[in-house]
């Protein structure tokens, strides 16, 4: 779900762009996260409800009368459910507000108990056996508003004050308006929505539309969804929408639109590239998950959008806002976080989706300076990790910096370090994966599908940049031979957390050469001060540490470094051999950081930061040894002889 902003920052980097479209702006992505974390407010509390998990939800006949005028619903829900071992009575979330009349099973009155828990508590007339499938129907009303929760608005629109009536669920506000089961990984496997609605009126939900029949000035609308779907995801939208479609070429299906009429020009224009948006997904990924229904958008009053699954509700018409919300029915609707501490399934996904857009759409410069952008905003706090460990936390849950942009610049990475086949066919997998298409996946999964299409593992990356907090500050000294134009670098790493030692990743590396040549590199890092040497065949003037943004990665430099035969001409270390104590001149011309004693199995025997003129050498043992020493200017190697 939705949308708010990146604003300033992202002005600022794209403003030398022109496009005609709200390229400059994506400002949708706090919009976003502040609607889902108004919306969450009071419901995150809510933990699915232990007393709801002894059976399986498989249709709902969804019946419901409703006024956009008057807050106010009347309702007929009609369940199916398979017990899922022996039942005496059947537990629906649903808030105390809501009256229960009857519940009705093969013409039978149930007796049923509604308690301050928010829980309808039904008595089966008998025993419910195991994998027995068996139904009942509730009745009920009320005044969804006064619950407080925000799942069910009724609000005004246009200079008429026009009534309009619309539901948003995410995450467990499907209990304030109707009885149901609000455990995050059941999913219905079809629905029926009937609304019953005054004549001028028309109401949009999920799925197909299969009727409107109107009788005595209201009107009954029949959708109909037959893909499964969680109980949030359910909503419906009713006012005097003016209807049109845009058609997608190909595909045997239109993008329905129900729009304000005083609002229909002009959005017209706008979600004339929904059908570009969704070709693109589906030439990247797969075909759209929902292609014997439809896809459709009906506006409502907030300031963003929320993916209800084949009919996004939308508060603004920016192309991201747009697309972002489009990617959700890839991912996020067919599959779902399987737990709220992956949110950056649903929410990384589609924030990169929208990147995705930038680069077909608008070519690899508008791409990059987006990364650029979002890396500012990411690397804006020095910790943050975007595993959510709190998971009853709403402003962490739906925090736009941590499951939003950095998870959309984590699964950058991944493309990065994977390169595009292995990214691309791993999320083709992870989609249709058997026990994930239309069902739940952990952030366990999306790793496992992308080391099988690699080869690679990634327990590392996910250690460092998912679970991990910050991001890394890289210092590349480097210098050019004279002979024979090798380029010698020296990467060295500091960490803006304590939570990661070292953050793995290849480094994009760019070579400018004197007379306006390039090279783009890529130095497999693995470990702090470590050398490489690539030859070029140009004399360098500079070099710029990821400057197409990569990386998730702040305050970077690289340094012109003496060659190690100038840096022996400087420093110098005696005796050689040494006994008791050695000696290091040179400290006063350049800058000597760090000298690093190794024995010659490699093993670290003595470090030193910041050394003055000498160091104590007793603790060595006999033999030789390697000495580092780091500089402002580069390292130099050296070995002496402990005697």
């Amino acid at each position: 779900m939705k949308y708010l902003m990146l604003q300033g920052l992202l002005l600022f980097f794209l403003s030398g762009i022109a496009q005609e479209q709200d390229f400059m702006n994506l400002d949708y992505l706090k919009e976003i996260a502040a609607s889902e974390k108004e919306n969450s407010a009071q419901k995150i509390a809510y933990k699915a409800n232990p007393n709801t998990v002894n059976y399986d939800v498989s249709y709902h006949r969804l019946l419901w009368e409703v006024d956009p005028a008057i807050a106010q619903i009347k309702g007929e829900v009609t369940t199916y459910f398979t017990a899922l071992n022996d039942m005496e009575e059947v537990v629906f979330d649903l808030a105390d507000n809501m009256t229960v009349s009857q519940v009705i099973q093969r013409g039978e009155a149930l007796t049923f108990l509604q308690n301050s828990n928010d829980e309808l508590i039904i008595s089966l007339p008998s025993s419910q056996k195991q994998n027995v499938l068996d139904s009942l129907t509730v009745f009920y009303a009320g005044n969804p508003v006064s619950s407080g929760f925000g799942s069910f608005e009724i609000s005004t629109h246009g200079a008429g004050n026009v009534p309009v009536l619309w539901t948003l669920s995410e995450p467990y506000g499907a209990k304030g308006w109707w009885p149901c089961k609000q455990d995050l990984i059941d999913k219905i496997d079809s629905i029926d929505v009937f609304i019953k609605h005054p004549e001028a009126y028309k109401a949009a939900s999920n799925g197909l539309l299969i009727s409107e029949t109107s009788n005595a000035q209201s009107t009954l609308t029949h959708w109909r969804h037959k893909y499964p779907i969680p109980a949030y995801l359910i909503a419906i939208a009713v006012t005097n929408y003016s209807v049109y479609t845009d058609n997608v070429p190909g595909l045997d299906f239109d993008i329905v639109n129900y729009v304000y009429p005083e609002d229909l020009n002009s959005i017209k224009n706008s979600t004339s590239i929904t059908p570009s948006i969704m070709q693109l997904y589906g030439d990247l990924f797969e075909i759209y998950p929902f292609a014997r229904e439809k896809y459709g958008h009906a506006q409502f009053g907030w300031g963003g959008g929320m993916e209800h699954t084949t009919m996004t509700f939308m508060g603004g018409w920016s192309r991201g806002l747009i697309a972002h919300e489009l990617a959700h029915q890839w991912f996020g609707n067919k599959v779902t976080c399987g737990s709220w501490e992956d949110i950056w399934l649903n929410e990384g996904f589609a924030t990169y989706l929208d990147g995705l857009v930038y680069e077909n759409f608008d070519g690899e410069t508008a791409f990059s300076q987006w990364r650029k952008a979002v890396v500012i905003d990411v690397t804006s706090i020095s910790s943050g990790s975007t595993f959510v460990t709190d998971t009853s936390s709403v402003s962490r849950i739906f925090n736009s910096r941590l499951s939003y942009r950095k998870g959309a610049m984590i699964l950058h990475m991944l493309r990065y370090k994977l390169g595009d086949e292995a990214f691309f066919s791993g999320l083709k997998n992870y989609l249709s994966d058997p026990q994930l298409s239309y069902s739940y996946a952990r952030t366990s999964d999306l790793q496992r599908h992308l080391e099988t299409a690699s080869g690679e593992g990634l327990d590392e990356f996910f250690k460092d940049w998912y679970y991990g907090q910050g991001y890394p500050i890289y210092e590349v000294v480097w210098n050019q031979d004279a002979s024979d134009k090798t380029v010698h670098f020296q990467v060295n790493q500091r960490q803006s957390h304590t939570s990661v030692s070292f953050f793995e990743m290849p480094l994009p590396v760019l070579v400018n050469g004197t007379s306006g040549e390039t090279e783009k590199l890529r130095l497999e890092v693995s470990q702090d001060k470590q050398l490489f040497s690539v030859e070029v065949d140009f004399q360098v003037a500079s070099i710029q540490i990821d400057p197409e943004a990569h990386l998730i990665s702040r305050n970077n430099r690289a340094v012109l470094g003496l060659d190690q035969d100038s840096l022996k001409n400087i420093i110098s270390i005696y005796p050689n051999p040494v006994a008791d104590e050695l000696y290091i001149s040179g400290n006063g011309v350049i800058e000597i950081r760090k000298i690093t004693i190794y024995n010659v199995l490699g093993k670290k025997i003595l470090e030193q930061t910041d050394p003055q003129n000498s160091i104590a050498m007793q603790q060595l043992e006999f033999g030789v040894h390697l000495v580092v020493i780091d500089t402002d200017q580069g390292s130099l190697h050296k070995t002496i002889l402990k005697k």
